[in-house]
């Protein structure tokens, strides 16, 4: 499996466990359970693109725009994360949460095309001969506990 494979199965698992979560009810194992997921699924993914896309892709002019505004995109995700943490499952607000946050998966996913992408991937991996797409596709197969590992064991990062 390739990195761009590994990231649409990534959006597929992401929007799974959003329709999931916005179908719970109440303070509820699962309702745990499958935020969690969810959660080690949205920020292992968010990583891997920021550091191995979408940083790679702002040495490119043509880059820049688009990144910035994924990062951004990442970043509210974050946002509503801390917000769904830091308010009870039982509330009601909870679930206004939840389907805030799988509103705007749903929409950021739908919007890339990460086939688009491959001409500066593939420019910047030859330039740079630094195979960070076999880092991607390991992070977010391992997930989000393992990111540090795979970073600390990376000797051949990009210089910036």
């Amino acid at each position: 499996m390739n990195s761009f494979t590994a990231l649409r199965e990534s959006h597929d698992i992401q929007r799974e466990l959003c329709a999931k979560v916005s179908n719970t009810q109440g303070e509820s194992s699962e309702r745990d359970s499958l935020f969690q997921q969810l959660v080690r699924e949205l920020k292992a993914h968010a990583r891997a693109e920021e550091r191995f896309f979408y940083l790679p892709l702002m040495e490119y002019d043509q880059g820049v725009d688009l990144s910035r505004h994924a990062i951004a995109e990442h970043h509210e995700m974050d946002e509503l994360i801390e917000q769904l943490q830091a308010t009870e499952y039982s509330s009601p607000t909870w679930l206004v949460y939840a389907k805030q946050l799988s509103d705007l998966v749903y929409t950021i996913y739908k919007k890339k095309s990460i086939v688009s992408f491959k001409w500066p991937v593939n420019s910047y991996q030859k330039k740079k001969k630094y195979n960070w797409l076999k880092a991607i596709t390991k992070t977010i197969k391992m997930g989000f506990k393992s990111f540090n590992a795979i970073l600390l064991s990376n000797k051949k990062r990009p210089a910036h």
